[in-house]
């Protein structure tokens, strides 16, 4: 096993923790489905999620992974999974019944078995599959957020690579200025940016990023096409950087040409916004807190009908097809922070009125103290 990027304590760590929330919950055990669980507790290393893939974790600490030919060899040698199975591709495969043949070998049979739900590697159809082969086999139960919540405060070990994330995402930001110049494509951009993330030694985010110039520049999600950057334009930023697989990623604008005075306030509500929220990044306040600075901020600037009902959202690992994960920062959100936790804070003001937009958004590690910022965005208006 040459590819694993922890040691093996630190494994034993998360399986312990991930053991014992199955025994609170009364489970003997959890099917996952969710990529990154698979990686968090074994190390798997893979794509093949996109198709039936599944990883048992039981009560008593023993593991299984049931997957395909394809990652035979690969989720051997990024794994410490010991039992590794393959369902083979075929007309009229059944997936979910081998699931159930596994889950029979491991003492599951009238147990009650937790589901990993929440897992894009689970589509309707094949959760129906399971469901179906399951009905009269186990109890099942949603434990969706059962590896979730173990993995929502990252260890030391992981802490570091989430800095390196960090360190790449500046890294970027400084390409960003450099190509952001009228006449050059906002794709151009991507593409140095996206050329300096990897000769960094980093992973292609798990999200595409959502960039845009002129009328694009208040979209908030990656859009096909592309922009020319004019002499007087404002280009939106929303780029992520992964260092095995842990994610940092930013937020910002960059304009050309001469500051029109409604982009500086915008801009100074962001700011506003933003430090208001990361002065609440601390333990024992709740993420429902933070939204709440962050309206509260845009509504001392006068921009509340053009702020958004979400404000961030924690990172970590993170597989395509997004590097979003829970909890979101919204309204009333009552998870307590604690130190280790990491989020994504942006503050986006998206003015249908006049068509205009601003944003600003980092990464912070939850510390005992101040929270700790992992990459760095100018808190002035960045004009080039």
């Amino acid at each position: 096993m040459t590819n694993l990027h922890f040691p093996r304590g630190e494994y034993d760590r998360r399986l312990n923790a991930a053991v014992s929330a199955l025994d609170q919950q009364g489970m003997h055990g959890v099917v996952l489905f969710r990529q990154e669980s698979m990686y968090y507790l074994s190390g798997y290393d893979t794509a093949g999620y996109t198709m039936f893939q599944a990883m048992y974790l039981g009560v008593d600490g023993r593991m299984a992974l049931l997957t395909r030919s394809a990652d035979r060899i690969q989720s051997r040698m990024t794994s410490i999974v010991p039992d590794i199975r393959i369902w083979t591709d075929r007309e009229n495969a059944s997936p979910a019944e081998e699931l159930r043949e596994l889950l029979r070998d491991y003492g599951c049979e009238n147990q009650t078995i937790g589901v990993e739900y929440h897992a894009y590697g689970l589509t309707g159809q094949r959760a129906l599959a399971v469901n179906a082969v399951l009905k009269d086999f186990c109890t099942l139960v949603d434990a969706s957020d059962t590896v979730r919540l173990v993995r929502l405060v990252k260890s030391d070990l992981e802490l570091d690579y989430v800095r390196k994330a960090g360190a790449l995402c500046d890294e970027m930001l400084a390409v960003s200025i450099e190509h952001t110049q009228p006449g050059n494509t906002v794709k151009s951009v991507y593409g140095a940016m996206m050329q300096a993330l990897m000769a960094g030694g980093g992973d292609p985010s798990a999200g595409r990023w959502p960039m845009g110039a002129g009328e694009s520049a208040v979209f908030c999600r990656y859009h096909t096409g592309d922009e020319v950057i004019q002499d007087s334009d404002l280009v939106i930023f929303e780029p992520g950087a992964a260092y095995r697989h842990y994610h940092a990623c930013m937020m910002y604008n960059i304009v050309t040409g001469d500051i029109d005075p409604r982009y500086r306030a915008m801009h100074e509500s962001c700011v506003d916004a933003l430090e208001s929220c990361q002065a609440l990044l601390r333990p024992g306040n709740t993420v429902g807190e933070l939204y709440a600075a962050h309206a509260n901020a845009f509504e001392r600037g006068g921009y509340a009908t053009a702020s958004l009902a979400a404000c961030g959202y924690s990172v970590g690992i993170a597989y395509p097809p997004t590097w979003m994960d829970w909890p979101m920062i919204w309204a009333d959100n009552p998870q307590v922070l604690e130190p280790g936790m990491v989020f994504f804070m942006h503050m986006i003001l998206l003015d249908d009125s006049t068509g205009l937009s601003m944003s600003l958004g980092e990464t912070a590690i939850v510390t005992q103290g101040d929270c700790e910022r992992v990459n760095h965005m100018p808190r002035g208006v960045i004009q080039v």
